[in-house]
This record gives structure tokens, sequence and C-alpha cells, in this order.
């Protein structure tokens, strides 16, 4: 039980306490750097992605909730392939969460670098500790189970025992990681539309268009409006750190 305490105290405290960082010129670099590594090679990114992959769905599985749709379950294949199964009677509802898959990552990487720099890393650490605990209810198949187990498990130890100064770290590296693991996403969407068709049914913006009737190209436009648009606010966000 007062282990049960000391972490709601710890995750209660993240909302309240501000805690800023200066960051070097070398160490924003540095973390610039292990960003595209994580994103760029097939090596790393075979491992980095199933996270991005997770973020995707989970930006799926709460708009659903948003427009008051059921959630039934959520895969994540080793492969990057997801799925998310949910149901409602509303057809904005069901477009809705389906736009929100590939622009979540790009999102929640703008909302974490926001975070630092307003000096309020660990109420995103505390929010994101829980996100990832009600995820695990939605989870149906190992490789999700996995993902979603150790990612709330690195993100309880964080709350718990890391410095303010950590948290803050941590909060920026994984922003920027996500942002430039959008970016690659996209890239990867434009080749299933021109280069890899055979790969056609499993589009987001494919499925969108064939459910909704609105063309495929507007949904992927759409994708890259809101992805380009956060990575645009995310580098000014960092660039400010440069000049400050």
């Amino acid at each position: 039980m007062n282990v049960i305490q000391g972490w709601w105290a710890a995750v209660t405290r993240g909302f309240t306490d501000v805690h800023t960082t200066a960051v070097p010129l070398p160490a924003l670099l540095g973390i610039l750097a292990c960003a595209v590594v994580l994103s760029i090679p097939r090596a790393t990114w075979r491992w980095f992605g199933l996270y991005v992959t997770f973020v995707h769905e989970l930006g799926h599985a709460y708009a659903a909730l948003m427009t008051g749709r059921f959630v039934h379950g959520l895969r994540i294949g080793l492969d990057h392939s997801g799925r998310l199964v949910s149901s409602g009677r509303s057809a904005f509802g069901a477009a809705w969460s389906g736009f929100w898959g590939y622009p979540a990552p790009a999102v929640v990487g703008l909302c974490l670098i926001a975070a630092f720099a307003a000096g309020r890393s660990g109420a995103a650490m505390s929010v994101g500790a829980l996100i990832l605990l009600v995820s695990l209810i939605f989870l149906r198949n190992l490789t999700g189970i996995l993902v979603a187990v150790l990612s709330a498990a690195i993100a309880q130890l964080l709350i718990l025992f890391a410095t303010p100064t950590a948290v803050n770290y941590v909060v920026l590296a994984l922003g920027v990681a996500l942002s430039v693991g959008g970016v690659r996403d996209l890239f990867k969407l434009a080749g299933v539309h021109t280069r890899r068709r055979d790969r056609l049914q499993a589009s987001d913006a494919f499925i969108l268009g064939r459910t909704t009737g609105v063309p495929a190209f507007v949904w992927l436009t759409g994708f890259t409006e809101v992805i380009i648009g956060c990575s645009v606010a995310s580098a000014w966000l960092l660039w400010g750190m440069l000049t400050v």
C-alpha cells in the first residue's frame, strides 16, 4: 500500500512541479543525432519503430474513445503493422479514429517538446505514465503487450526514481525521437501509395478513402499537413532553446 501511495504521490507531484533545464548545444545536437539514428537505419528502426507503431495505434484508440466508440482491442506486429478494432454508430467517429494514427507520433512529440520548453516535463511524464497503464487493457497480442508493459514500466520507474533534470532530458529526447519517427512513417506511407502499391490495402488513407468516399490523396494531404505542421512547431521550439 505504501508503494502505491508513493507512486500516486509522485504522479500528482508531476502536475504541480515546474522544473526547467538549460540544454547545452552539444547535448541538443546529441539528442537530435540519437533520434535520427533510432529512426533512419533499418537495424534500429526495427525496434524503435515498434514504439512509434504503438503510439500510432494509441492515436486511433483514444480518438475513437473521444467520439464515444468502444475499443475492442489493439494488436501490433513485429513488422510494424497494427490493427485497432472499435465499434460505434457514428460515421464521423470511425473517420476521426482512422485519421489520428499517422499524425499521433508527431503530435505527441510536439506536446513533449512543448512540455519541456515550459518546464512541465513532470506533468508530461505523469500523463504518459497514466495513459500507458490504461492502454494495457486494449492490447490483444504478445508483441503489443510487451511493448506496452516495457513502456509503462520505464515511465513508472522514471516517475518514482528519476531526478527532475533526468525526466526533462528523457521527455525532450522522446519528443524529438517521436517527431523524427512520425516523419519517417509518413515517407513510408507515401512509398506505399507510389512504389509499393501491393500493400495499399493496409494504408490508413486507402481504408479511409474506401469507407468514407473521400479520395485517399485527401487523407494523405491531411496527414502531411498535421505532421509537417507539428514538425515545424517542434523545430521552432528547439531553435528557441538554441538561441536562449
